[in-house]
């Protein structure tokens, strides 16, 4: 990340653009990257453009949004995420993108997946493919191969089968609870020939050759809320917005009370108010709404954690951090999670951050931000996810400093996980500039509430 792969995808599809060379482009992505494509050709390109991540709920819905697409002028740039690419292959297909462009594409190691699938047979079609990732091998040396049959299947043929004898060393093992025997790989063999056909049409570079690389980089990482938590997100918009037109006078604190119970939402919780719903046992109670935010944050980890690093995640609320910890454990196992919150006491913070800095086998770190964002050095790792933001610039710059400090030797990687078009994004926007949110929410109330 940080090494110009976007800039690089963009700078190649405007020069095919204006040499007369395309006119469609179908950039494929994980549904947490597809909203940072408009970014990133708004930024970069300097040709005309329109770009229609096709984000919309039901198939029908992203056809239409590719059928409005193929009205535009300039170079058309379609965005869709892997999990619907198989699903709408015949529409893709028909739409005729002379440029496909596989984004993390690691995504594609599985060549026996619908996705994997769709994709090759995409790029059969398409006139120029492209590949971008920052980890094309993370379990194994075979996962090139998926990814090659969408780029160029000549390299290294179109049999898995051919491929896997090449290049490596099987044996036969026996499933002890069904009693079937199946092919298990024991190691690896003609290993530099596969790297040199592999960068024979490859380029590559690492942070550490990119000397102009910032020390710190941030990514911003989406997701959609379910309909159902959608629709509670904007009735307590309105139900915000109706309230604060209501008092005499508007307080830091009305707006910021209100922006909390927004942010529990996208966080995935709602707690109903008891007023008027004394009875119902489910009123005051912090109930689940969604699970959007905990799915991205469950792919992105195991991505960071597949690549052998250690990672420290932040959040806001005390039932986002269970979520993690549940996740994480799944990941990795309940021994390599260490976490720290307001019930922590000080013996055992400290020994949590030792096991972190000193034991390999701990492999995530969590922090409440406002419980552990001060005073503690987590060097271990290079990499953080914003799971959630309180509305302190102090908080989060004292948070981003645990592994930007004395004693990292890597460039820091920062991921925020936001909920698209919600108040994650304004909080965000507010610390990018510097500002504590309880700073500007008086004279921009409105603004904040609008979406």
């Amino acid at each position: 990340m940080g090494c110009g792969k976007s800039l690089t995808a963009v700078a190649v599809a405007g020069r095919l653009y204006l040499d007369k060379r395309i006119r469609r482009v179908l950039i494929v992505a994980p549904l947490a990257v597809c909203p940072v494509w408009p970014r990133e050709f708004a930024d970069y390109a300097g040709f005309p453009f329109t770009v229609q991540p096709l984000t919309a709920s039901g198939a029908k819905k992203k056809i239409a949004q590719l059928a409005q697409l193929s009205e535009s002028s300039g170079l058309q740039v379609a965005v869709i995420n892997y999990e619907s690419v198989w699903r709408l292959q015949e529409q893709m297909e028909a739409w005729k993108p002379e440029l496909v462009i596989a984004d993390e594409s690691q995504r594609l190691k599985d060549p026996q997946s619908r996705q994997s699938k769709a994709m090759a047979a995409l790029g059969k079609q398409a006139k120029y493919r492209l590949i971008l990732t920052g980890t094309p091998v993370s379990n194994s040396p075979l996962d090139f191969f998926g990814q090659y049959q969408f780029l160029d299947p000549q390299i290294f043929g179109n049999s898995w089968y051919s491929f896997r004898a090449r290049y490596a060393v099987t044996g036969s093992e026996v499933n002890h609870s069904t009693g079937k025997t199946y092919t298990k790989v024991l190691g690896y063999r003609n290993l530099p020939e596969l790297v040199e056909k592999a960068h024979s049409v490859a380029y590559r570079i690492t942070k550490k050759q990119a000397l102009d690389l910032p020390e710190q980089l941030d990514q911003k990482l989406y997701c959609q809320l379910e309909p159902e938590a959608l629709s509670a997100y904007r009735q307590l918009q309105r139900n915000a917005i109706a309230e604060l037109e209501g008092l005499p006078a508007v307080t830091a604190q009305h707006v910021i009370t209100r922006l909390l119970r927004l942010s529990q939402i996208c966080g995935g919780y709602i707690r109903p108010d008891i007023d008027g719903y004394e009875d119902d046992p489910a009123a005051g109670q912090l109930t689940r709404i969604s699970r959007a935010k905990q799915k991205l944050f469950a792919d992105t980890a195991a991505d960071i954690l597949e690549q052998g690093k250690k990672l420290v995640i932040f959040a806001r609320f005390t039932a986002e951090l269970r979520d993690i910890e549940d996740t994480l454990r799944s990941l990795i196992g309940p021994d390599g999670v260490r976490l720290i919150d307001g019930s922590v006491p000080g013996p055992a913070r400290g020994q949590a951050v030792e096991d972190f800095q000193k034991k390999p086998e701990v492999r995530a770190f969590i922090a409440q931000i406002q419980t552990a964002g001060l005073g503690i050095t987590l060097t271990a790792a290079d990499t953080a996810i914003y799971y959630s933001l309180d509305y302190s610039y102090a908080n989060y710059e004292q948070s981003r400093a645990r592994i930007h400090r004395i004693g990292q030797k890597n460039t820091c990687t920062y991921l925020h996980l936001l909920v698209e078009g919600s108040v994650d994004e304004d909080i965000m926007t507010a610390l990018q500039f510097k500002g504590n949110v309880a700073d500007i929410v008086v004279n921009r109330w409105r603004e904040l509430l609008k979406k």
